[in-house]
Formats: C-alpha cells, sequence, structure tokens
C-alpha cells in the first residue's frame, strides 16, 4: 500500500509528539508498594502479566478493584498517550474504581506526570494519558477508539451489548481487556469467557477463603446468614444456577443435538 508524503509527514510528526511527552519510569510494584498495596502471590502475578485478556474471578472484598487500580495508574503514568476507560454495569460504580485509581495515583508524588485536568469522571496527565469512567450503556463506548487498557467491573452484570461493543475498539491498538467480578449465574459474556473463551485468556481465581484479609470467623457467620445459592457465588466463586431458572443451564447444553433440524429451518 503506498504511503504519500503528506500523511508520511504526518505519522512522523505524531510520532515525535508522543516520544516527546514526559515519561515516568515507575514499576508497576512501585505503584503498588506507594500506595500502600500488600500484595497477596495472586495479585503480583496479575500485576506482573502481559496477557492481553484477563479474567479475574474472585470473591467479594478479595481486592481485585484495588489490584486494577494499580494496574490502570501504572498504565496511565508509563504510556504517553495511553486511554484508560473504565465500564461497569452503572455510571456509579464506574466512578467507585475510577477514585480509587485516583487515589493511588496521588501516592505516587511528584515521579508521576502532573495532571493536566480532572474531574468526577475523568483524569488527564502530562503525559497524554487519559482515564475516563463511563456509565454501563453501549451508546456510550462509541465515541472512543484505541484504548490502551480496558477495564470492565462487575463484569457479569454488565450487559452483553456492551461487552461486544467495546471488543472492537481494540482491534488496532493492541489494548488490553480485564474483567473482574464474582459470578452471577450460568450466563453473560462473563460466564462464556470463563468457561469457553479459549486459551487467549488469563484465568485467575480467587475465593474468600484463600485471601488472607478475610477471617474464617466472618465467612462461618455469612454461611449461616445467607443462602447457599449466594454464599458460594460470593464467596466461592461458583458459577451457580440463579434462583429463577427453570431448568439447569446443564441440561440445557445436554439436551441440544447438533444433528437435529432446528424446528423452523436455517436461514437461507
Amino acid at each position: 500500500m503506498s504511503v504519500t508524503a503528506a500523511a508520511l509527514e504526518r505519522r512522523i510528526a505524531a510520532l515525535t509528539t508522543v516520544l516527546a511527552l514526559p515519561r515516568s519510569f515507575l514499576s508497576v510494584r512501585d505503584v503498588a508498594t506507594r500506595s500502600g498495596l500488600d500484595v497477596d502471590p495472586w495479585q503480583r502475578g496479575v500485576l506482573e502479566s502481559d496477557a492481553r485478556q484477563m479474567i479475574l474471578l474472585a470473591s467479594r472484598q478479595s481486592g481485585k478493584s484495588t489490584t486494577t487500580a494499580v494496574l490502570a495508574t501504572h498504565e496511565a503514568v508509563t504510556v504517553p498517550g495511553g486511554l484508560i476507560l473504565l465500564v461497569s454495569p452503572s455510571l456509579r460504580q464506574s466512578q467507585e474504581l475510577y477514585r480509587k485509581i485516583r487515589d493511588t495515583y496521588r501516592a505516587l508524588g511528584p515521579d508521576a506526570p502532573a495532571v493536566v485536568e480532572e474531574s468526577a469522571l475523568r483524569l488527564e496527565l502530562a503525559n497524554g494519558a487519559r482515564i475516563i469512567a463511563l456509565p454501563g450503556k453501549e451508546a456510550t463506548l462509541r465515541g472512543f477508539s484505541a484504548p490502551t487498557l480496558v477495564i470492565e467491573d462487575e463484569s457479569s452484570r454488565v450487559p452483553d451489548d456492551l461487552y461486544q461493543a467495546l471488543r472492537p475498539m481494540l482491534a488496532t491498538s493492541g489494548g488490553r481487556l480485564v474483567l473482574l467480578s464474582t459470578p452471577w449465574g450460568k450466563r453473560g459474556h462473563f460466564y462464556e469467557a470463563w468457561e469457553r473463551g479459549g486459551p487467549s485468556w488469563q484465568r485467575v481465581k480467587v475465593t474468600a477463603p484463600e485471601c488472607p484479609r478475610i477471617p474464617a470467623a466472618f465467612l462461618a457467620e455469612e454461611r449461616r446468614q445467607i443462602p447457599d445459592l449466594v454464599f458460594r457465588s460470593e464467596y466461592l466463586c461458583e458459577f451457580v444456577e440463579t434462583v429463577d431458572s427453570v431448568f439447569r443451564h446443564d441440561d440445557i447444553l445436554a439436551a441440544l443435538d447438533p444433528d437435529v433440524t432446528p424446528l423452523f429451518g436455517v436461514p437461507a
């Protein structure tokens, strides 16, 4: 494919601008340490991973949001021009993760790039990096392109159409996608990616008994106080059947026969 001289000049100018932006050489461990995070082994593995697609299937209060806040902050301060998008079922939830990232950034002190613009939903740094919190609506994603990192919080409850809208944004950027959540039944893209997403996903599972900050006595009391299905989902990270399911998901799959022609035929 031929490239005109004018187009080549524009590319060189854009590259020169990016190279001239201020850089930070803080490691991801530096960011975690300065934010006060005493990392568990699983958190260390997540922070040091270079996987482009990652799923964190983690218990409530296990530290998954704090871990991804460190990831996002490190991305912003070390990648000039980086775009980090925070997606969740609601704007309020996206803002909660954004606040953790903002607090993590503030703990870095003068070694981090300066703030150029800051609001309740957006942080832009002097190196051109941006962190943006978005509501859980598919239409809000389509104005963005080429993010370097997308974090989908409470992923099991994010609508599938929103997830399907964000994936194409990563087509040209080579950006990373991180899904984090507790389970919510055997349904939706979070479950499908965990169970059938293939080897391109790095999967990390952390149950409450594996988390040193959650006392065993607390879990014993929770098991007595809440329904078994809820306990197994929220603390043991099991994809249990939802209470409104008429048929078990596995029974439905077992009933399907690929050799049987659909009742209404197949589309032409």
